[in-house]
């Protein structure tokens, strides 16, 4: 059976990611120290709030090192996935650098944070199977990165302006929504993810 380390950094939505992943086949643990992730076949990194909030839970927890050593599959959460590119405009946050790119403010936004259902236009990825043309997610969140390549970008959507809604870096992915409060489709998607684990 696959384990999942879910890493517990003290900003996450630690239960409902467990829950989802259980549901879709997954031995789950939620690692509070990086022992946690001994053994483990992939990693979720979760996040809401900021993205030094995160990079310092991140280091209280003793955390970085393990993570940027991970060499197996790696699924980041908002947050955790703003947290995987080099910096953010929010809190002039370094970041982990594992893919160029800056975080940004969503600044032509009708209102923030952006909260709520969106369509996101999907390219021909393996974390998409299922799910046809434009599936819907839920977002909440005022930044958004930028990616210096466009080919790390696999899903977009759009609020005031067309941002990244989804990444992939070789076995390093990451969504802006939350595929644990997005339902069927939430579902599926972490369904596809457990399904690329080797």
């Amino acid at each position: 059976m696959t384990t999942i380390a879910v890493v517990d950094h003290g900003a996450g939505n630690l239960v409902s990611i467990a829950q989802g992943l259980e549901r879709v086949g997954a031995t789950v643990v939620v690692a509070t120290d990086p022992s946690g992730l001994a053994g483990a076949d992939a990693l979720v990194l979760p996040g809401v709030g900021t993205t030094r909030g995160v990079m310092d839970g991140i280091d209280a927890g003793g955390f970085r090192s393990s993570i940027e050593q991970w060499d197996r599959p790696l699924l980041g959460i908002c947050v955790g996935m703003q947290v995987l590119f080099a910096s953010s405009d929010e809190d002039d946050a370094r970041c982990f650098g594992f893919l160029p790119g800056t975080v940004e403010l969503l600044e032509d936004a009708p209102r923030l944070p952006h909260i709520g259902w969106n369509d996101v236009t999907i390219t021909d990825d393996p974390l998409f199977a299922g799910l046809g043309a434009n599936p819907t997610f839920y977002f909440v969140h005022s930044y958004a990165p930028t990616p210096d390549r466009r080919t790390d970008v696999i899903g977009t959507a759009s609020y005031g302006r067309r941002f990244t809604a989804a990444v992939r870096s070789g076995q390093r992915i990451g969504t802006q929504f939350h595929p644990e409060r997005s339902g069927e489709n939430g579902i599926q998607l972490l369904a596809n993810f457990v399904a690329m684990i080797p």
